[in-house]
Formats: C-alpha cells, sequence, structure tokens
C-alpha cells in the first residue's frame, strides 16, 4: 500500500521536540551563564547583548513546540483506543518528570509552586474528554427529544463550566507550565478539529495573548501543519515520552558538572 504524501504525526512530534530541546537549553545552561557568568571571565555590555540576543532567539524557536504538543494530544484523543489510558500514561510521566522539571528551573529536587507541561496537557485531556461527554449527552438527549440540552444556552453554559474548572485547576492549583492558557489552546484546537489550521491559529493568538508575546512565533508552525497527512508514522510514541523527563535531567547535570547553580 502506498504511503500517504505529506508529514505524518511522528514528524510533527519531532519538529516539537527539536524546538523543546532548543529552548529548554537556552532556559538553563544559557540562562544560567547570563545570570551567574562563572566561566566568562570580564564581559563588556555588547558581548552580554549578543550573548542575551542570541539566548531570546533561541527562546523564540522553543515556541513553536506547545502549540504542536497540544495539536497532537487532541489527535490522540480523537484516534485513541482508551482515553483513560491515554490520561493514565499522561499522568505518569508527570510524575516521573516532576524532579527533573525542579532540577532543570527551580534548582531543586521538589518545587510545589510551578509544575510541568505534563500535567497541562493531562488537564487538558480531561476537559476535552468531559466536553466530548457533553457532546454526546446532548446528541443523545437530542433524540429523546430532551429539553435542556436542546437549548444552545445550557450547551454553551455546561462548555463554559468545564473548560473554567480545568483552567482554575490548571493555574491556580496546580500552577502548571502554560497553566491556563495551554488547557485554552487544547480546547480550541479541540473544537475546531474540522479545521486545523483555523484551530491551530487560534490557539497560537491565545498562548500570545495570555501567556508570553513571543508565542506568536509558533504560527510558522502552520507550514508543517498544512502537510501533515493524517498518519501516525513510525511509532516510538514512548521515546517522546520518556525524551521530556530525560532530557531535563541532562541538562541539569551539565549545569552542575560545569559549576553552575
Amino acid at each position: 500500500m502506498m504511503e500517504k504524501k505529506g508529514i505524518s504525526g511522528n514528524v510533527l512530534k519531532m519538529i516539537a521536540v527539536v524546538s523543546m530541546l532548543v529552548d529548554h537549553t537556552a532556559a538553563t545552561v544559557l540562562e544560567r551563564l547570563l545570570i551567574q557568568r562563572p566561566l566568562w571571565g570580564p564581559v563588556t555590555y555588547e558581548t552580554f547583548d549578543q550573548y542575551y540576543n542570541f539566548y531570546s532567539v533561541l527562546r523564540i524557536i522553543g515556541r513553536m513546540a506547545f502549540p504542536i504538543y497540544c495539536f497532537l494530544l487532541v489527535e490522540g484523543f480523537t484516534y485513541t483506543k482508551s482515553k483513560a489510558k491515554y490520561a493514565l500514561r499522561l499522568f505518569f510521566f508527570a510524575l516521573l518528570s516532576e524532579v527533573p522539571f525542579d532540577l532543570a528551573f527551580e534548582h531543586s529536587f521538589f518545587y510545589i509552586s510551578y509544575n510541568n507541561v505534563f500535567f497541562t496537557l493531562l488537564i487538558g485531556l480531561l476537559v476535552i474528554w468531559a466536553l466530548d461527554c457533553v457532546r454526546e449527552k446532548i446528541r443523545l438527549d437530542g433524540k429523546a427529544g430532551g429539553r435542556f440540552f436542546a437549548v444552545g444556552a445550557g450547551r454553551v453554559l455546561l462548555i463554559a463550566a468545564v473548560l473554567l474548572a480545568g483552567c482554575v485547576v490548571a493555574e491556580m492549583v496546580l500552577c502548571t507550565d502554560y497553566g491556563a492558557s495551554g488547557v485554552l489552546a487544547i480546547v480550541i484546537i479541540y473544537l475546531l478539529r474540522e479545521n486545523r489550521m483555523a484551530g491551530f491559529a487560534l490557539a497560537v493568538l491565545a498562548l500570545t495573548f495570555l501567556s508570553s508575546s513571543s508565542e506568536i512565533a509558533a504560527l510558522l508552525m502552520l507550514i508543517p501543519l498544512y502537510f501533515y497527512n493524517g498518519t501516525r508514522g513510525r511509532q516510538i510514541k514512548y521515546f517522546f515520552y520518556a525524551f521530556y523527563p530525560a532530557h531535563l535531567l541532562i541538562l541539569s547535570l551539565i549545569c552542575y558538572a560545569i559549576g553552575l547553580r
């Protein structure tokens, strides 16, 4: 059987992984160098500006990763055989990643005030799962002649309540990476999954206004997304899960090895 033209989900994951690695290298090693500068000796303002500009470019490149992960999460949710197993897998890697995440970004084995992005993805998954159940309830009640769920206002209120609950948990309870803006981005992509380009673009704009202005750079990911053929590609999914805690741990060890604290 001939393969579909275009790029697979696996290629999108590789783009996201490379972008994330670039971003986290800058946010850990290079950022500590900029602050501590123990290896540089005397540094002029001009040299410092050059390093800082390089750092900023790397962080902008890193903005490509999260929206792609949000998109792939919705794709995984749509096609998975077991949503429960998918959620448990995210929860397991969220727990596994927390110590490496805290070491990399908070210089601590445990820092409860800021938690890794797997928790954001998990909350986003639970929110769109709840929305999927609401949609199914609306469909069934509509067939049965139900009155409440047939009313558009009731549907809007339910969706808003579920979304708000997920955003509050992400932003205020667990204080996850990207927080409420990350959950909102996932929901936007889910609600507009029939028009993935528009959904992705709106999700990026939401992140830009609610998280970081540099997130606008992720609109460049519309180019590979345009060529996405809907296939999964070569299956090495546990590599992508394990890469997150593994690379954070390695970056932390590099910082420790060269005297950055």
